[in-house]
């Protein structure tokens, strides 16, 4: 009888051990990768707390040393602007978040680096710190402005989402009403120019069709920067299946997005309400006062959410879909870290990114697999756009 019950116990624990040993073989593998996430809003918390982001947290959902525990070394910092800032004032805007972001870079030297290309990533990362990638998040910052966007790259802006929540002059928005029919033509020459200077195109939140147009136009790989997929979650921002095929016939890649809404259709219903409730109504203010009205939003908006339906295996669920559709050179992660409110119980920060690589491989995807999705086919786009 205790012969049996010793078994018993033995066959119970079996579980919580097989997922320790994918755990710590994700651990261990993540020392063999650099692990890239297209999208975190994180330096909104410089700009607008004045955090230092050297400093582990209790709120958000990064920062140095979360980064480096998550084996994330090299995130895409985004240089979001709302989309209510416009002209000079949405370029004065992009440039006090690039000045928060030399900030951070000024007060840890040892810890973090600006890189312009993929080599610098490879240099950064194998020096033991974080590679910061920067990208512009919403096409209004150029301000309709070629010379803008030249300016942006030779301060090292390495990609940019052609827009953002609302359409700007040029292409349409994934959460307004369309008004171009996709890009006009001033947006075929940004996406042009982007090819030419070695800028990434993010087609995260443009229309369906500013999609297509995108890619019919550019000659290079193009990025979804931070979506997931439409059959899974019914929402505008997400990828249909047709979408995913042609991105990887394009060559590009999606960055799978952890926000609650975007990946679970139970909180999906709460996104889509939530968009829907925002005015278009456009503060008719500048300098401070547009400053303290985006404080204001942002601290209301970042307030973390309840009653949250998403879990690590939705995540899971969205890449493997990807996966099964576009194919494993066309998948990678854009959790939009402390840009969402709710993000799924098991990845609530980025620490937890081993969790969702032990995640994959109980699943059955090999190492090999885990590191083109954490950051292998991410990078390979830098390279093909950017350079070495």
């Amino acid at each position: 009888m205790r012969k049996r019950l010793c078994l018993f116990a033995a066959v119970a624990l079996l579980p919580a051990m097989a997922q320790e040993d994918y755990l710590a073989r994700a651990r261990k593998l993540a020392t063999q990768y650099i692990g890239i996430d297209s999208h975190i809003d994180t330096i909104q918390r410089e700009l607008i707390l004045n955090e230092d982001l050297g400093q582990r947290a209790d709120h958000g959902h990064a920062d140095l040393p979360r980064l480096r525990e998550g084996g994330v070394r090299a995130p895409f910092f985004a240089l979001w602007v709302p989309t209510y800032y416009k002209g000079a004032e949405a370029v004065r805007r992009t440039l006090d978040l690039r000045d928060a972001i030399e900030r951070l870079l000024d007060a840890h030297p040892d810890r973090i680096e600006l890189a312009v290309s993929a080599a610098d990533i490879e240099r950064i990362a194998h020096a033991g710190k974080i590679a910061a990638v920067l990208s512009a998040e919403g096409g209004h910052q150029i301000d309709n402005d070629l010379a803008v966007l030249r300016h942006y790259r030779r301060m090292g802006v390495l990609s940019m989402t052609l827009t953002h929540f609302r359409n700007n002059d040029w292409a349409d928005s994934s959460t307004d009403k369309p008004a171009h029919n996709g890009l006009t033509d001033f947006g075929k020459q940004v996406v042009r120019e982007m090819n030419r200077i070695g800028m990434i195109v993010d087609v995260s939140h443009v229309s369906d069709k500013t999609f297509y147009d995108a890619l019919a136009v550019t000659s290079k790989p193009v990025v979804l920067s931070h979506s997931s997929c439409r059959a899974l979650s019914d929402v505008p921002r997400n990828a249909t299946d047709d979408m995913l095929r042609a991105l990887a016939k394009n060559g590009g890649v999606i960055g799978i997005n952890f926000g609650e809404g975007f990946l679970n259709p139970k909180d999906a219903a709460m996104l889509k309400a939530m968009v829907n409730a925002i005015s278009f109504q456009v503060p008719d203010l500048v300098g401070k006062a547009l400053d303290d009205y985006a404080a204001a939003e942002f601290k209301r908006d970042m307030a973390p959410a309840t009653g949250i339906a998403a879990t690590i295996d939705d995540a899971v669920a969205h890449i493997d879909h990807a996966v099964k559709v576009a194919g494993i050179e066309h998948v990678g992660i854009g959790s939009d870290f402390d840009g969402i409110s709710g993000p799924p119980k098991g990845l609530e920060d980025i620490s937890k990114m081993p969790y969702l690589s032990a995640a994959l491989l109980k699943k059955g995807y090999s190492d090999d697999d885990v590191k083109k999705i954490m950051g292998g086919n991410t990078l390979r786009v830098i390279r093909q756009v950017v350079g070495q």
